[in-house]
C-alpha cells in the first residue's frame, strides 16, 4: 500500500488522533487529513464524566496532542466539518463545507453517539446525554447542595457521572431498569457490589423501574414518572442507556456492517483501502476468536498502531485484549478479557469486596479465566494478560487464595 497518497482519518475523537501520530511515527510520508466534526482539535472522552466533570482539570488537559502538533507533524486538521458521503469506487467524499475531497487510503474513527430514549419529554431543556465537552459543562451546572440530579440508566457512564454529583453535594437518584447496575457486564455477584458502593455514599438507587416519560414544566424537567404513577422529582435529568456506533457512513458506502462495521484482524474493512478503529470496529480478534466490539478508550488508544503498520507496509493484526476502568468516589477499578453473558461458569473471587479491594476472575467450566477485574489493588495487569492468554485451567481454590502469588498460577 502506498505510503505517500493522500490519507484520510474520518473522525475527531482519540482514535483519529492516534491514528495521525502512529502513521507519521511509522514513515508515512504523504497529506493526512482528519475531518473532526466538532469544533475542536481531537480530544479524549473519559475526563468528561470524571476528572472534568469533578471540577479537577481543565479541558485542554483531554486534548490528545497541542495545536502545534499537528503544524509540526503536517496533518490537517479540518475542525467542524463532517463528512457527509463517501464514495469507495472514485475515492472521493463530500464533507459538510460542500467541497469534495480525493483520498487514496480512509481510516473511519466516527465513534458513537449515545443511545436516545424514546419517551416523552426527554427533549426538555435540561435533560442531557453524555459525550461531548459541552454536554459534561452542562451538566456540571447542576451538580451542588439543594439540587436534584435523576440519572436514567446504571452503566458506567450512569455511575460515574452520580458520584461526581454526589461528591459535589447533590441529591442523586439512579433509575435502572435491570435487578442491579452494571448487571449485564459485571453478573450479579459483582454488580451487587457497585450498587452498595453508590448507595453507601447517599445516592437513592432505584433498581427494577420502568419509565414511562419525563414530567416537564414550562418545556424543562421536572421530574421522572414511573410506571406506577409515581413521579421523581428533578432539577436535572441524564439519560445514559447505552451509545450506538456510528455507521451509517459505512453503510451508504456499501461496505460490510453488522454490530459496527465489520473488520478483519488487521482491522481492515470489506474494502481493503478502508479501515476502522474504535468503537465502531466490529473485530474479528485473532486471540479471542470471535468477533468483538469494544467501546472503551482502550480500543481507541492501541487499534490505531496497528493500522498505521498495516499502512505503512507489514500487515499487522490487532492483538490486544479488551480494558476498560472506572474510578467512583475512593473506587479505583480495572477490568481486562472478555467474558460476557452465557461464556462463563463462575465469578472467583480474591480479596475482601467489603473493604472494596478485591480481584475478580470470569471462569469458564474447563477453569479457563476469561476475564479478570482489579478492585484498589493494582499493578496485577500482566500478571491478569498472562493468565487469561495462557488459556490453561487453573485451581480454583488457589485463585481465591491471596497467599498464592498469581505467577504461579500459569
Amino acid at each position: 500500500m502506498s505510503s505517500d497518497g493522500h490519507l484520510v482519518i474520518v473522525g475527531g475523537g482519540l482514535a483519529a488522533a492516534k491514528s495521525a501520530e502512529h502513521l507519521r511515527l511509522q514513515g508515512y510520508t504523504g497529506p493526512v487529513t482528519i475531518f473532526a466534526g466538532e469544533d475542536h482539535l481531537p480530544y479524549e472522552r473519559p475526563p468528561f464524566s470524571k476528572d472534568y466533570l469533578q471540577g479537577k482539570s481543565e479541558f485542554d488537559q483531554a486534548l490528545v496532542h497541542p495545536k502545534q502538533w499537528y503544524a509540526v507533524n503536517h496533518v490537517n486538521v479540518r475542525q467542524a466539518t463532517s463528512v457527509v458521503a463517501l464514495d469507495p469506487v472514485d475515492k472521493k467524499l463530500r464533507t459538510s463545507a460542500g467541497d469534495t475531497v480525493d483520498w487514496d487510503t480512509l481510516i473511519l474513527a466516527t465513534g458513537s453517539v449515545p443511545r436516545r430514549l424514546p419517551l416523552p419529554g426527554t427533549d426538555a431543556q435540561n435533560v442531557y446525554y453524555l459525550r461531548t465537552v459541552e454536554d459534561s459543562t452542562a451538566i456540571r451546572e447542576h451538580f451542588g447542595p439543594g439540587r436534584r440530579l435523576v440519572l436514567i440508566g446504571g452503566g458506567w457512564i450512569g455511575l460515574e457521572v452520580a458520584a461526581a454529583a454526589q461528591l459535589a453535594g447533590t441529591e442523586v437518584t439512579i433509575l435502572e431498569g435491570a435487578a442491579q447496575p452494571l448487571l449485564a457486564v459485571l453478573g450479579p455477584e459483582i454488580s451487587s457490589h457497585f450498587a452498595k458502593l453508590h448507595t453507601d455514599h447517599g445516592v437513592n438507587l432505584r433498581c427494577s423501574v420502568k419509565i414511562t416519560e419525563v414530567a416537564t414544566q414550562n418545556g424543562r424537567a421536572a421530574g421522572v414518572l414511573l410506571a406506577d404513577g409515581e413521579v421523581v422529582p428533578a432539577d436535572a435529568v441524564v439519560i445514559g442507556i447505552g451509545v450506538a456506533p456510528q455507521i451509517e457512513l459505512a453503510q451508504a458506502a456499501g461496505l460490510k456492517t453488522e454490530n459496527g462495521v465489520l473488520v478483519d484482524s488487521a482491522l481492515q474493512s470489506s474494502n481493503p483501502d478502508i479501515y476502522a478503529v474504535g468503537d465502531i470496529a466490529n473485530h474479528n480478534h485473532p486471540v479471542l476468536e470471535r468477533r468483538v466490539r469494544v467501546e472503551h478508550w482502550a480500543t481507541a488508544l492501541n487499534q490505531p498502531a496497528a493500522v498505521a503498520a498495516s499502512i505503512t507496509g507489514t500487515r499487522t493484526e490487532y492483538t490486544e485484549l479488551p480494558y476498560f476502568f472506572s474510578d467512583q468516589y475512593d473506587l479505583g477499578m480495572e477490568y481486562i478479557g472478555h467474558a460476557p453473558h452465557g461464556s462463563y461458569d463462575r465469578i472467583i473471587v480474591r480479596g475482601d469486596p467489603s473493604v472494596r479491594e478485591f480481584m475478580a476472575f470470569w471462569v469458564n467450566a474447563r477453569n479457563q479465566v476469561l476475564a479478570c477485574m482489579n478492585v484498589n489493588i493494582w499493578d496485577v495487569m500482566d500478571d491478569f494478560k498472562a493468565l487469561i492468554l495462557s488459556r490453561k485451567g487453573v485451581d480454583p481454590a488457589k485463585l481465591a487464595d491471596p497467599s498464592v502469588p498469581l505467577g504461579d498460577l500459569f
